[in-house]
């Protein structure tokens, strides 16, 4: 009978650790819920650093030629177009550095959006990614990312 309890609640704590890790990132509260969201719109409010370091810098300019267009401005994500760069789901315990790298290089099949794929970025170096992710890490840990 103890064994048996024991057992059951081991099923339903990993039922609930399931369903928190792979909860799809449209029942997010972090992303704004609007009334009827229109296409091309912000995805999550972010909140801008007070200063950025200078590779940092470097890498909002590339992320603005390069990126901007489908994941947002300051990477807030593009209702339609790509999700966000400044949510959990991007934190580097779960995408890390070299994430980034291999997306721009190789493109990323979609995993947890739905967006589709994303195409390599054959227009950004391997040094311009490095910066870009320097911009989004800072971005991300004023938004309280780690």
């Amino acid at each position: 009978m103890k064994i048996t309890f024991i057992a059951g609640a081991a099923v339903i704590a990993a039922a609930l650790g399931t369903y928190a890790f792979t909860r799809l990132p449209d029942q997010d509260p972090q992303i704004q819920q609007e009334s009827g969201p229109t296409e091309g719109a912000a995805m999550v409010v972010v909140t801008l650093p007070e200063s950025l370091s200078p590779e940092a810098s470097m890498g909002k300019r590339a992320f603005d030629a390069v990126c901007a267009d489908c994941h947002g401005t300051d990477a807030a994500g593009k209702m339609g177009f790509a999700p966000p760069l400044i949510h959990k789901i991007y934190e580097p315990s779960h995408h890390g550095d070299m994430a980034f790298l291999l997306a721009a290089q190789n493109g990323v099949r979609a995993h947890h959006w739905k967006f589709g794929d994303m195409p390599p970025q054959p227009r950004v170096t391997p040094a311009e990614v490095r910066t870009i992710i320097a911009y989004v890490r800072e971005v991300q840990r004023t938004n309280g990312i780690n």
